[in-house]
């Protein structure tokens, strides 16, 4: 290899540790943005969760999502729209 970090598919990308960090601030900056309050563990889930819901609409709309601020970016907008989802989910409207 090139010294480059390949994810599964050998695409350019994030480690494991990355991605947890990545998760961890996507789901903290969702929690902030949709005024939830669901604690460092939420934050983890719903962020990494975002992060394939993010990587998923990127795809759709022919966006490359590589690196950690893009990744960033796609797992925090897909952190948002996981959250959205949930509370109308939680609260029945």
């Amino acid at each position: 290899m090139d010294g480059q970090i390949y994810s599964a598919l050998n695409e350019p990308g994030v480690g494991w540790f990355a991605m947890i960090i990545i998760g961890l601030l996507a789901g903290w900056i969702a929690e902030r943005v949709t005024e939830s309050d669901h604690g460092l563990l939420g934050n983890l889930l719903f962020g990494l969760i975002g992060a394939f819901v993010g990587k998923y609409l990127a795809e759709i709309v022919d966006i490359p999502v590589f690196g950690f601020f893009r990744t960033l970016i796609a797992a925090t907008v897909g952190a948002i729209l996981v959250l959205f989802v949930w509370r109308k989910i939680r609260t029945g409207r």
